[in-house]
């Protein structure tokens, strides 16, 4: 069946200077799931056939090419505008690419469970890396909406210019939910990350409009997930516009992401400013303007103490890599 790549986000000059040309749009252990021009095709991915030393992820543009004892390959994964990635937790060394060319990031949290500063801390600094759009989508409304506004008063005190969405995905007249798609232009990729058991299964299926992805039940002594979805696949909206679920984040190490960090905590930022020293750590420096925040009860302790801990991570694994390259 033929496909409209522009359908998949390719742009006019991307079309014409790209004969052999596709986007990934899931990855397997040494092979990959591809569009191009004539439908989906399985291709080989393994680094060693491809002339970038990048490995394909979910999302990348690549040029193709056949080879006669192997089928279609990838011959070159084409440059990334942007990436969606977190430290590799296999690797703490390495960073992992989530999803490539993302237009929006939609972080989801089911409001049945419990809600951590520091976990909305790392995914918005993951989320805003990437230089996309990001919103927060609470889920799961009709099951506990007394829980609501206390997940939003949390949300809202990390971060008060983000958009927060309450979306019941179980109702597909939901007026958030219509708000939620319309925010997902046609040609443009949407990912959604969260914890196993947030929702995402069930908001990918409200949006496509009909059961693409698994759902699962989450137990109800600690209200987690089992992971249903095992890898990230990208879907075509009927309406228009991409999706791509991810699997359930357990571990959110951050990867090389100061200025996005900055933007989490753009309130100590500004207060840091003031003090004594431009390279002030905020831990036991003299005239430190957080610090004297924090004893005159106007700055939340818990709050710095976690600003300390992602820069010490970012220090870390600057050196790492520095280490690692020499």
């Amino acid at each position: 069946m033929a496909v409209n790549l522009s359908d998949y986000g390719a742009s006019g000059n991307l079309l014409a200077e790209i004969n052999e040309l596709g986007r990934i749009v899931r990855v397997d252990r040494g092979e990959c799931d591809v569009i191009v021009k004539d439908g989906k095709i399985r291709v080989i991915s393994d680094s060693s056939r491809s002339q970038s030393e990048t490995a394909p992820a979910t999302g990348d543009w690549v040029r193709l090419k056949t080879v006669p004892e192997l089928g279609t390959v990838i011959e070159e994964i084409l440059p990334r505008k942007n990436r969606l990635s977190r430290r590799d937790p296999s690797d703490e060394r390495g960073e992992q690419v989530l999803v490539a060319n993302v237009d929006l990031v939609i972080i989801v949290h089911g409001i049945d469970r419990p809600l951590p500063p520091g976990r909305i801390e790392r995914l918005l600094t993951l989320g805003w890396e990437s230089q996309s759009e990001v919103i927060i989508v609470l889920t799961k409304v009709s099951e506990m909406d007394n829980l609501l506004e206390e997940k939003m008063e949390i949300i809202q005190a990390i971060a008060p210019e983000i958009q927060i969405l309450s979306v019941d995905s179980s109702n597909m007249q939901d007026s958030n939910l219509k708000k939620l798609r319309d925010r997902i232009k046609p040609g443009s990729t949407a990912a959604l990350i969260g914890e196993s058991g947030s929702g995402k299964s069930s908001l990918v299926n409200a949006l496509a409009g009909f059961e693409i992805a698994e759902t699962g039940e989450v137990r109800p002594s600690d209200r987690r997930g089992r992971h249903t979805t095992v890898t990230r696949e990208m879907i075509l909206c009927p309406e228009g516009g991409l999706l791509v679920d991810t699997p359930g984040l357990r571990s959110i190490g951050i990867w090389d992401a100061k200025d996005s960090l900055k933007k989490v905590f753009g309130d100590l930022e500004e207060v840091s400013e003031n003090c004594r020293f431009n390279d002030c750590a905020h831990e036991s420096e003299p005239d430190c303007a957080v610090n004297e925040g924090v004893s005159l009860g106007v700055i939340d302790a818990r709050r710095v103490s976690r600003y300390r801990s992602l820069l010490k991570e970012l220090t870390d694994q600057q050196f790492k890599q520095a280490k690692r390259k020499s």
